[in-house]
């Protein structure tokens, strides 16, 4: 049996269980988990703010762990390889886009990798648990040397990032003003800037803006400063990580004729868009949800080759409700990753 973290019904508290995950099919891999990040979506899923929850649930998206058995069928990896899987457990390969490379717009919906039922339905328990259970095609390699728990959070939150840094060519000669520095922006700033891009950050929090300079970021500005209007014009993508209801018309002046804005970041709340500022200006305002699975192999090889990964604060399985209570206040620097040695070993 699987050891795991279970939240019984909406809005309940956490508590270690045991679950029975799916047998082994011929295309199946079962993971020894060593890491699992904690993404603010594990939240909106546990609070069921969208709907559509599925409970018991066990939460966890941001998976890395050691191959420890695997079906007839699976080719391209052995026993004792160590793999990630992000957001996405299956989709249907078939359609557009799944053969484009793109399963997280699967035009079936794609498997996500908790809070939802795979092609027999059966309910996919996610990563705060002690193994897991996939088809080959959607693991991720993790590269030899890497620093494993801050890899985990890059199978969500780094392809978030990555998917529209790579979409609009961000690169020599870009200025890109990321909005926010928390589990994304502060993955967003890393990525651009070992792409040669020019990366203006905005955060109110001094010493976040401190931290972006670290991380690469030439300038990071207090949104209600003066500062901001040298600026105004100047940026080629504005990368919208905030998850909190905000006002987007302040942003859009910043971008030059042709500019765009991408939200990454998913407020539970309407926004309001004041259409002047797009159309009399030639800007867009568009939006990116993670990422495929080739782009996501991409994106960690990417990482490991410039030596990026997530700041993180490593946990233990009992103290992830704790953890949870600090994200939803805002109070990590900059994701939480749950160290699963314990699970493994009970």
């Amino acid at each position: 049996m699987t050891v795991a973290y279970q939240l019984t019904q909406a809005g309940t508290q956490l508590s270690r269980t045991t679950v029975e995950r799916r047998p082994l099919g011929p295309r199946d891999v079962r993971l020894d988990l060593k890491f699992c990040g904690i993404c603010h979506s594990d939240l909106v899923a546990a609070s069921d703010k969208l709907g559509g929850g599925i409970f018991p649930m066990v939460p966890g998206h941001e998976m890395v762990g050691v191959i420890t058995e695997m079906g007839a069928d699976v080719t391209g990896v052995a026993m004792g390889d160590t793999v990630g899987v992000g957001c996405i457990a299956d989709s249907c390969r078939t359609c557009s886009s799944c053969e484009d490379g793109d399963e997280h717009y699967c035009e079936t919906g794609f498997t996500l990798s908790f809070n939802s039922q795979d092609s027999e339905g059966r309910e996919n328990y996610g990563g705060y648990a002690s193994d897991y259970v996939v088809d080959y095609d959607y693991l991720v390699p993790i590269p030899a040397g890497a620093d494993l728990a801050r890899m985990a959070p890059l199978l969500c939150g780094g392809i978030t990032v990555y998917t529209p840094l790579k979409r609009f060519n961000v690169g020599p000669g870009t200025t890109l003003c990321v909005l926010g520095v928390g589990g994304l922006g502060h993955l967003a700033i890393q990525f651009a800037s070992a792409m040669g891009a020019r990366v203006l950050v905005a955060s109110r929090s001094e010493a976040k803006r401190a931290d972006a300079k670290l991380l690469g970021a030439e300038v990071a500005l207090d949104p209600d400063s003066e500062d901001l209007q040298a600026w105004m014009g100047q940026c080629d993508l504005i990368l919208d990580t905030i998850s909190n209801p905000h006002d987007l018309n302040r942003w859009f002046p910043l971008l030059r004729r042709g500019g765009k804005l991408c939200l990454v970041g998913v407020p539970t709340e309407q926004l309001e868009v004041f259409p002047a500022l797009i159309v009399f200006g030639d800007r867009s305002l568009e939006g990116s949800l993670i990422g495929g699975i080739a782009d996501t192999r991409e994106m960690v090889a990417f990482a490991h080759e410039h030596g990026l990964g997530a700041e993180i604060e490593l946990i233990q399985p009992e103290e992830i409700e704790s953890a949870w209570h600090r994200l939803h206040e805002g109070d990590v620097q900059y994701r939480f990753v749950i160290d699963l040695a314990s699970l493994s070993d009970a």
